[in-house]
């Protein structure tokens, strides 16, 4: 009935909403933003009690559509990272736990399809603007203080992988080395050691590019992909923009602070708003709003030494409620914001509550291409368009997700049901691993619809459900794959962090 009224008011008007239109147009823009370190919460169209709004972000709420239950990969930057990719959990890989380090090698494995190779034999030119912090090869030094050779070309960067152009900083911004790489060079050579030891806009000390200011990197990086935009419009193109914010050092610009009216933090994530603003602006400008998907969300989320504290006794709570925090296996660690805009396809102002995975894209993008994956690819990654397109009749899209912590715990959330093989929260808040844990049951079991915060654990009260999940990760561990399709061979390694239950 609604669709008959929408179709006589199309003949009064001359024309349907575009979101009303079923075909969907030949391959969309895709541009996927990932900001780092940043809880739902943090998004006020997610928060009605946040002490700041985030007027880009919902504003891109309210054009498309946003997801209530969706996870990172991981409670860490680098295997979130691997996992949007690849589209595979990232514990498959040798990164069984934490995160790479400055001159760590790269972890995608040789040969390995990415989300940037499968668009670019799809017709897309690709890129990568902005924090990688999933290894590179570095020409290697040896008995020296700094152990590269920043004169030499950088191996196996983001074009190694699928990507036409790429201009990234290797890692987070307070690991070093500082640096700028655009596709396989450094920028400007180091001219000097830098550190800070600030509260809130701290780095380690190391090597600085003779270009690089931590200060400038988030605006550096808009600029690139602005520049980006305006110069590919003759094809489809796929724009990976991973920031470096408002992880620290959390450095808001003289424009920005104070404006959250909170701390550095909530300044920094104000920033963070204002640079998806002018993106969404860049494709109103350049006439390429109406046919790119753009998606917003984090890669993990808020963490700790934002000054959670000082925040959540002014009210503001950047887990939205939820327990724990980056790093953790509680619903803090990893429940993000995603929010998807495509108006030739979305239909504007709409929510989900399925529960998505960020190692989800993979399939969809494969889906919007009307492809069929491979097994040996994206073995973690379910198709979102149904939900994307509105498709009412969707629920459980996901069999199961699996979650995974910084040193390496494993819980598994099927439905209603989260299980936790581990006694605390696997990460930095308490309980941490170690004498925390001691007199704690080995396993924790919620039921998310009654216990949303993670407080009452239930694992005795129903062994049949623990041992049903424990059933169900197992498999998907040993088969190398959580969707249908063939099994797959994954990564072992002696002493596998987080698999002492199994």
């Amino acid at each position: 009935m609604k669709s008959r009224y929408i179709i006589i008011l199309a003949l009064i008007v001359g024309t349907l909403p575009q979101w009303f239109i079923k075909k969907a147009p030949t391959k969309p823009n895709i541009i996927y933003i990932l900001a780092d370190d940043m809880g739902a919460g943090d998004v006020s169209a997610y928060n009605p009690n946040s002490k700041f709004k985030t007027p880009h972000l919902d504003k891109l709420a309210t054009e498309g559509i946003h997801f209530t239950d969706a996870h990172s990969g991981s409670a860490v930057c680098t295997p979130t990272r691997y996992g949007i990719l690849t589209g595979r959990y990232s514990w498959r890989s040798t990164l069984k736990k934490g995160v790479t380090w400055s001159y760590d090698s790269a972890i995608i494995e040789d040969k390995r399809p990415t989300v940037a190779s499968f668009l670019k034999q799809n017709g897309y030119q690709t890129a990568c603007i902005g924090k990688w912090h999933l290894g590179l090869n570095w020409a290697r030094k040896e008995d020296a203080t700094v152990p590269v050779d920043f004169t030499k070309p950088v191996k196996k960067t983001p074009n190694y992988y699928g990507f036409d152009y790429s201009f990234i900083i290797p890692a987070s911004l307070d690991i070093p080395p500082y640096v700028y790489v655009e596709n396989d060079h450094v920028t400007a050579q180091p001219n000097r050691d830098t550190e800070s030891k600030t509260e809130f806009g701290w780095w380690r000390k190391g090597p600085t590019g003779a270009d690089f200011k931590h200060e400038e990197v988030l605006g550096t990086f808009i600029q690139k992909s602005i520049q980006y935009i305006q110069t590919h419009q003759s094809e489809p193109f796929f724009l990976y923009l991973p920031l470096a914010a408002p992880h620290t050092p959390i450095l808001p610009t003289d424009e920005w602070r104070g404006k959250s009216g909170l701390n550095e933090y909530g300044d920094f994530v104000l920033m963070v708003d204002h640079a998806v603003g002018q993106i969404q602006k860049a494709l109103i400008d350049n006439g390429l709003d109406q046919n790119t998907l753009l998606i917003f969300t984090a890669d993990n989320g808020c963490a700790p030494y934002a000054g959670t504290t000082f925040m959540e006794k002014a009210g503001h709570f950047s887990s939205n409620g939820r327990r724990g925090y980056k790093a953790d296996i509680y619903e803090g660690g990893h429940r993000v914001p995603f929010i998807a805009k495509w108006p030739s396809r979305i239909k504007p102002n709409t929510k989900s509550e399925e529960t998505i995975c960020l190692t989800d894209f993979f399939a969809t993008c494969a889906s919007i291409q009307s492809q069929k994956l491979a097994d040996n690819a994206a073995e973690d990654s379910y198709d979102l368009t149904p939900i994307l397109y509105g498709k009412t009749s969707v629920k459980n899209l996901r069999e199961a997700t699996v979650h995974h912590a910084v040193e390496g715990a494993f819980a598994i959330r099927q439905g209603q049901w989260k299980l936790i093989l581990e006694p605390g929260s696997g990460g930095w808040s308490f309980p941490k691993p170690g004498k925390d844990y001691e007199g704690l049951p080995a396993i924790q079991l919620y039921d998310l619809e009654k216990d949303p915060q993670e407080k009452n654990n239930i694992y005795a009260q129903h062994p049949e459900k623990v041992a049903q999940l424990k059933t169900l990760l197992k498999k998907y561990i040993q088969e190398g794959r959580s969707t249908k399709g063939r099994p797959q061979p994954y990564t072992q390694v002696a002493n596998w962090p987080g698999l002492s239950w199994l």
